[in-house]
């Protein structure tokens, strides 16, 4: 009997053995091109599949008859087929994957210095491509950039989840990166947004949380990366029409303008290879009347304390810029993966910089007497360069670039300050080191700047250097996990007296759980060097003066967060949602505060040498948090799509040290968290918004009809500086020579009153008459709310814009 079970069971081993066949084939992507790693799946028996080589084939064999197949690949769509499978035959079944996010517009492939997948990164990135900054008639790109969820610009300065309060724009804690260098003023670390060529931008990452090991100093809590673009085969000419104006204020009585509050402008480029030399030449010209009024000086208040230094005609306050930009690469005939050439950037412009409002009724939209300044600007770049691409030494490249900042300012606060900096970097990738990616680099930065008001360091000559080296390391096991490991050593040198040296590493890792499951944690360090204008300003303007402190500390920082990517395929809407946790901590934190520096002698006139503004280190403070976001694209019929991308952030910013002694002013007065804050009792810092949400979404209807809406949330700042609240009660109050002396600078009533958050909302619709030619009406703070970011600044009340956009693409010219 067991014999004959035996012989009966070897049977049916080999008759089940006999009834399979066999399927193979090619997986390509959309471009054609063999995909390896991708697998294929035996539906019945999950357990049994293929992945395809590095030529894109596999091969499979599986039992005969009826049979389903899927075939899976990170970052594109799932693809499943039945097939009929014949017993001891061969079937050669090809797949042609699709992109996960087909035409997404705020998702690229590439990113970061090796070009890897955005799912293989070990930090939270999120990149937005040209055409959104386009559709929303980007005017300067930080108009694009908030809209990222995670950072705010506010008043122009960058915050990446809570990271900094507000510090007039003055040493940025995110680092702005334009072609991989820094995009900086030299001499105050403050962004040029209106610099930044709109018209020719390739892509924007947005690196949350520490970045100084390949970003450098000033990446501090993140880092944004802005890459322009070159010519593609085909010939390129784009122009951009826009004219549009602001709307009245809800309430009228805070319409102050005469004239027409209109906004006109034109964007041009034109992108094109002539044989082995690549041109892009672009350029903005740009009229803004502008939102916010010359000041109103108080009849009894002039007459002790006259303006005469803000006093101002509307015409005095319009805006105008014109900039022109191009980039230009040659590639070698003679020496294959050498090319080399310059790119450049220059800019006039006259522009207007309110510091607080008139009052928090009807003076909403005008400036207080003596803070606001009027600045023309000369301002430009050029950056030679010169990259070789070998098959087996790596790349190289040497980037220079020479800043160069030139601002007549009202009120003798003129400045200018050249920057010269220097980067060499070299990459190579070693197969035979499991596929191990190596960065190595040095770098400079070389400032000399002139200002009267840096006369703090005892000459309006400053000179500040920085030399850092830096390397990172990645490598990928089991083509499932992603590591990385980094580090920097930045020197620092200032006036030949100060110098700081400082060691920065980063570590971090992705896992591929599943086809569209990424699990990544990362670690990474922070460190910035005080600005010139930090530590060395010293000035009185009108009321109040900035003070000087040269004994500013370098601040530093740490981010820890773990994250997960999950690609939805959910009906038709496919996307990827990121959730994140992040710790970030943060010494030696930089802040602005006010105090009686100087002892007051009591004439009205030399307020302003005894009160004011310093920059100081207030101690050190943790930023723990969640970082949601979502992007991606439903198709919802045949001939209409949308895409999206949305946000949300929740920060707890706290202070660490609520007691420690920071300052001590001339009145003997102790200066510490809680003895400055507005509201110390659960140590929030100030000026954060502990809720924050993004959303944008477009609707398109056969490629022409274009619909968009955009929405901003922010809660509201729960802490902020209470010498806001003293000054108010200190210029109001008619029993002192004070009060009498300044106008009321009024801000608490509007506080109290304002105690929640704000929705924004911004709209577009657009319309494409044919392949060359779209119009567009684009609509920002479309129901004209009236709201506040930061104290005692107004935001713009709704605009209204035209658009016209021609766009004409050449005959394809091959390399």
């Amino acid at each position: 009997m067991k014999v004959l079970f035996g012989i009966s069971f070897i049977g049916l081993y080999f008759i089940s053995f006999s009834q399979k066949g066999s399927v193979k084939g090619i997986v390509k992507d959309d471009a054609n091109q063999p995909i390896q790693g991708a697998s294929i799946i035996y539906r019945k028996d999950i357990t049994v599949g293929a992945t395809t080589d590095e030529k894109g084939n596999y091969d499979l064999i599986i039992p005969s008859g009826p049979a389903r197949l899927v075939c899976k690949f990170t970052g594109m769509k799932s693809d499943t087929i039945t097939i009929n499978v014949i017993e001891n035959q061969t079937l050669e079944i090809n797949f042609n994957l699709q992109p996960f996010v087909v035409n997404q517009k705020q998702v690229e492939i590439k990113v970061g210095k090796f070009d890897k997948p955005i799912e293989e990164q070990t930090v939270t990135m999120v990149v937005l491509k040209p055409e959104l900054i386009e559709n929303k008639n980007t005017r300067s790109i930080e108009t694009a950039l908030d809209q990222t969820p995670g950072l705010n610009i506010l008043d122009g300065e960058p915050q990446i989840r809570g990271g900094s309060g507000f510090t007039f724009g003055v040493g940025s804690k995110v680092a702005v990166i334009v072609d991989d260098m820094p995009m900086l003023s030299g001499d105050a670390g403050r962004p040029e947004w209106g610099f930044i060529p709109v018209e020719n931008i390739s892509q924007i990452e947005v690196i949350k949380g520490a970045a100084s090991v390949l970003s450098g100093s000033s990446a501090l809590s993140g880092s944004v990366h802005i890459r322009t673009a070159y010519p593609k085969s085909k010939p390129l000419t784009k122009i951009n029409v826009y004219s549009g104006a602001y709307s009245s204020p809800q309430d009228k009585s805070m319409k102050w303008w005469s004239q027409y509050p209109g906004i006109y402008g034109v964007n041009f480029l034109h992108s094109q290879m002539f044989g082995n030399l690549d041109l892009v030449v672009g350029g903005n010209v740009n009229i803004d009347h502008g939102y916010i009024g010359p000041p109103k000086t108080d009849s009894i208040v002039a007459t002790v304390f006259p303006d005469t230094i803000t006093n101002f005609s509307e015409r005095d306050l319009i805006s105008k810029r014109g900039r022109i930009n191009f980039n230009l690469r040659y590639r070698s005939k003679k020496i294959k993966g050498l090319s080399y050439g310059s790119n450049g950037n220059f800019m006039l412009m006259h522009t207007n910089m309110p510091l607080a409002w008139l009052n928090d009724s009807s003076g909403l939209y005008r400036a207080y007497p003596g803070a606001i300044f009027l600045q023309d600007q000369f301002i430009f770049n050029v950056d030679p360069f010169v990259n070789l691409f070998t098959q087996t030494d790596g790349k190289h490249y040497f980037r220079t670039r020479i800043l160069h900042v030139d601002n007549e300012m009202s009120a003798n606060q003129s400045n200018r300050a050249t920057t010269f900096y220097g980067d060499y970097m070299f990459q190579k990738s070693y197969p035979e080191l499991k596929n191990l990616d190596f960065i190595g680099g040095v770098a400079s930065t070389f400032t000399n700047s002139f200002a009267n008001i840096y006369v703090g360091s005892g000459s309006p000559n400053n000179q500040m250097l920085n030399i850092s080296a830096y390397t990172q390391l990645e490598s990928k096991f089991n083509k499932a996990l992603n590591v990385s490991v980094g580090g920097r050593l930045e020197y620092f040198q200032l006036n030949d007296t100060i110098t700081a040296l400082k060691p920065i590493f980063r570590a971090g890792a992705s896992l591929k759980l599943y086809q569209e499951t990424f699990l990544r944690a990362s670690y990474g360090q922070g460190y910035r060097f005080p600005t010139i204008t930090e530590r060395f300003i010293r000035t009185g303007v009108g009321n109040f003066g900035v003070f000087p402190n040269p004994n500013l500390k370098p601040e530093s920082s740490w981010n820890a967060e773990i994250g997960i990517k999950q690609g939805l395929k959910l009906g038709g809407v496919m996307g990827y949602l990121d959730i994140a946790g992040f710790w970030q901590q943060y010494q030696n934190t930089i802040e602005y505060m006010f105090g009686i520096w100087r002892q007051f002698t009591g004439d009205p006139q030399t307020l302003g040498q005894s009160a004011g503004f310093m920059f100081l280190n207030t101690g050190e403070s943790r930023v723990t948090g969640l970082d949601v976001s979502f992007a991606g694209q439903a198709n919802l019929s045949e001939n209409s799509s949308l895409t999206f991308l949305m946000g949300y952030n929740y920060i707890v910013p706290k202070t660490l040290t609520p007691d420690f002694v920071y300052a001590q002013d001339s009145l003997n007065r102790i200066f510490t968290y809680n003895s400055t804050s507005l509201d110390p009792s659960n140590r929030i810092l100030k000026y954060r918004f502990l809720h924050n949400a993004k959303f944008d979404a477009e609707f398109t209807y056969k490629k022409k009809l274009s619909i968009g809406l955009s929405a901003k949330y922010f809660s509201k700042i729960v802490n902020m500086d209470a010498i806001i609240k003293d000054f108010e009660e200190l210029t109001t109050d008619t029993t002192s020579d004070i009060g009498n002396w300044l106008q009321d600078l009024r801000y608490m009533d509007y506080y109290d009153s304002h105690r929640f958050g704000n929705w924004i909302f911004d709209a577009r619709l657009s319309y494409n008459l044919n392949e060359s030619h779209k119009l567009a009406v684009i609509g920002t703070n479309i129901l004209n709310r009236t709201y506040s970011l930061r104290p005692l600044k107004i935001e713009p009340p709704r605009s209204i814009m035209v658009q016209y956009t021609y766009r004409i693409e050449g005959k394809e010219k091959r390399r």
